[in-house]
């Protein structure tokens, strides 16, 4: 043992032949010995020693043993110190004063070295078991802090980790009831037994939504409630005062055990930027310990986590109605734009049979022409977006080579530019390009940049259409002279309704939809499109990319669709259906100037009976009819023995895949969307004149 490590024992005399006797008569303890000759010395050691026991002298000069002893205790920290006075003079008096100033033992010199030995002895000893005991008493104590900090940073962990559990589980989905059962469902038991969210569903019939998870047997069971009277009288009574009152952050004692005043109810306001949506509640059975700070705290950064996740389902609601409303806004627009835009589109066809020679009436005829095309683009442009954003396009893919798509878009733009007095050119690859794609939306793309070029470019421009092949990719390029895009405008020119600045008197600028349809069913079919331009009266480019395939496979047919051998147009009895007079009167004309026999019906009831008695071979049907509706009329038209053969063309405003779905299981052959296009209808009713001669029977939609 080190001499730091040993027991120390003051020994103070004023004579050191005295002193050195003790030295030998303690030798044996090994134990550290300390030697003083005056009470001065004994009492600055003592300022920085902790002793065993104290040998004192009673007679020494100066300050004697007595004294010495007095003031020894008199300092705390050596107050408990033994202390055995030796002395010469062995009177009662003597020993009485010994023992007054706290000796434990009063000897006489001559000394027996026996007996201060053994006397001594037990003083270390008992010294060494008290430092012992302190010793495993701060060493227990700083295991138990120890222990308290690890069991206060695993705690703090579990709660990071519940939290972070929380984030990740309440975040995963948009749905509001499927957050909040989540919620619930992860707070209990980890927070309390009884976890409630609770929504006050205003101006819907004013009633709470309230989803609730109890812990019961060490299962948790969730459910959904649609009042407050199932729950708890304290917590729904708490609820509700929350709700009403708009009260901040509370915190409340629930059914709190005998001598127990902690919390065993938590109320939190679920708000959102605006207002509080709902309230959270969390309550502790009796049995449990109460809620304390701790809790609290993570109740509130729970409260946080879950007004974020559902606020933003609230918003995501909120935002897929405003969709929904908005598509169904733009289906009726259409529909109601497309009803007048029938007989008007009727009316033209009817003025270009009767208006040959009249160069007045010819050029009448041409702006109505023009302006109702111009109109049915826009309704085009507005119903593809809201498709296309809404996901509700789905491509019918084929191998084609890009010169069957580039004709056809051309020919659908060439009246825009010819009107507008541009140049057109088209640069095709000299051998085939072969793409995988829709062609009707493919040739919409080109279409849509064609008319995107004519409507910027001065009368008297130049447009080029150039395709060729770059590596693995088939590249359309639209440019043109025109007045080009701005370097601000530049990355926004596909947003929807973006438009570039132009001057007052532009009138075919369109809506600003075309370029972002163009950059939707480009990426639909795996590609890219591009905008270039230097600048205001630069001209602009547009670029598309699509994949490009190095052969066709053997399995696809990749030639141009042959027009099919169809018969010549005969006579048919047709029965044309409309509740708008005026569609219903000027396509029956067309029909009669085609030689066909025609009746009309401006109801659904009237056209059944009708349909009964003059036995149509062709029913061209408007579907949203009074009476009966159009899809009732196909029914009942393909129920009787004696019109159950009739070819049943579909008529509507309406074009969207539901639609065209109810169409077909209503028996309908063909749905046409207004306003109609007279030559498809010639088209389909050569098919009629076929079907009833046996000889062709395909059916299905334009």
């Amino acid at each position: 043992m080190s001499r730091s490590e040993q027991i120390k024992i003051l020994l103070v005399d004023d004579r050191p032949e005295n002193l050195l006797a003790y030295r030998a008569i303690l030798s044996e303890l090994e134990v550290d010995l300390r030697f003083a000759s005056s009470g001065e010395e004994a009492l600055k050691s003592v300022l920085v020693n902790d002793f065993a026991v104290m040998l004192l002298d009673v007679n020494m000069p100066g300050i004697d043993g007595f004294e010495t002893a007095s003031l020894i205790r008199g300092r705390k920290h050596s107050a408990h110190t033994p202390i055995i006075f030796l002395t010469a003079f062995p009177d009662e008096v003597h020993a009485a004063r010994g023992y007054a100033h706290g000796a434990v033992d009063y000897l006489q010199t001559p000394i027996v070295p026996e007996v201060l030995r053994a006397k001594v002895k037990v003083f270390v000893d008992l010294f060494r078991m008290t430092e012992q005991i302190k010793r495993q008493g701060e060493e227990r104590l700083a295991f138990d802090h120890e222990r308290m900090r690890r069991n206060a940073a695993e705690e703090a962990n579990s709660r990071l980790r519940f939290l972070a559990r929380v984030t990740e589980v309440v975040g995963r989905t948009l749905d509001y009831d499927l957050t909040a059962r989540d919620l619930v469902r992860l707070t209990v038991p980890t927070l309390g037994d009884h976890a409630v969210v609770a929504r006050w569903n205003e101006g819907a019939g004013d009633e709470w939504h309230v989803v609730q998870a109890v812990a019961t047997d060490g299962r948790v069971s969730v459910a959904d409630l649609t009042s407050l009277d199932p729950l708890p009288t304290e917590l729904a009574d708490a609820i509700r005062q929350s709700q009403s009152q708009q009260s901040p952050t509370a915190c409340r004692p629930f059914q709190a055990a005998p001598g127990d005043s902690g919390p065993r109810l938590i109320i939190l306001q679920l708000a959102g930027q605006k207002s509080t949506f709902a309230v959270l509640g969390i309550t502790r059975e009796p049995a449990a310990p109460p809620f304390n700070a701790d809790d609290l705290t993570l109740a509130e950064a729970l409260a946080s986590r879950a007004s974020m996740a559902l606020e933003n389902a609230n918003l995501y609601k909120d935002l897929e109605r405003a969709d929904r409303q908005k598509n169904e806004f733009l289906s009726m627009l259409a529909h109601e734009l497309r009803n007048p835009l029938a007989p008007i589109r009727t009316a033209v066809d009817v003025l270009r049979l009767k208006g040959e020679g009249h160069p007045e009436i010819e050029w009448a005829r041409e702006i109505i022409s023009r302006q109702t095309s111009h109109l049915v683009r826009l309704v085009d442009d507005l119903l593809d977006v809201s498709r296309i954003t809404g996901g509700k396009i789905r491509l019918d893919l084929e191998v084609l080579d890009t010169v069957a798509v580039v004709s056809a878009a051309v020919e659908t733009s060439r009246p825009l530019i010819e009107e507008s007095g541009h140049q057109m050119s088209v640069s095709l690859p000299e051998e085939p390009l072969w793409v995988r794609c829709d062609r009707v939306r493919l040739a919409q793309v080109l279409s849509n940049l064609l008319n995107n070029a004519a409507k910027y470019t001065q009368p008297g421009g130049l447009i080029r259409l150039e395709v060729d092949r770059s590596e693995s990719h088939a590249v359309f390029r639209v440019s043109d002279n025109g007045i080009g895009i701005s370097a601000e405008m530049l990355p926004k020119v596909f947003d929807l309704f973006s438009q570039s600045e132009r001057s007052i008197d532009r009138s075919q600028g369109g809506l600003g939809v075309g370029l972002t349809v163009v950059k939707r069913l480009v990426e639909m079919h795996g590609g890219r499109v591009e905008a270039a331009s230097n600048g205001p009266g630069t001209g602009s480019e547009f670029t598309v990319r699509l994949p490009a395939l190095e052969a066709p496979p053997d399995a696809c047919v990749v030639t141009d669709s042959p027009s099919e051998t169809r018969s010549p147009e005969a006579p048919l009895r047709v029965l044309v259906v409309d509740d708008n007079t005026d569609a219903a009167e000027s396509l029956a004309w067309l029909l009669k100037h085609r030689n066909h026999k025609v009746r009309t019906a401006h109801d659904g009831r009237r056209a059944v009976q009708l349909a009964q008695e003059f036995r149509p071979q062709v029913v061209v049907l408007d579907l949203g009819l009074p009476e009966l509706d159009g899809y009732e009329v196909a029914r009942q038209i393909r129920k009787s023995e004696a019109t159950r053969g009739a070819l049943l063309v579909a008529l509507s405003g309406y074009g969207q895949q539901e639609h065209r779905r109810r169409s077909s299981e209503a028996g309908i052959d063909y749905h046409f969307v207004k306003p109609l296009d007279f030559a498809a209808l010639r088209r389909t009713l050569v098919e009629a004149h076929d079907r009833h001669r046996g000889e062709l029977t395909p059916v299905g939609s334009d």
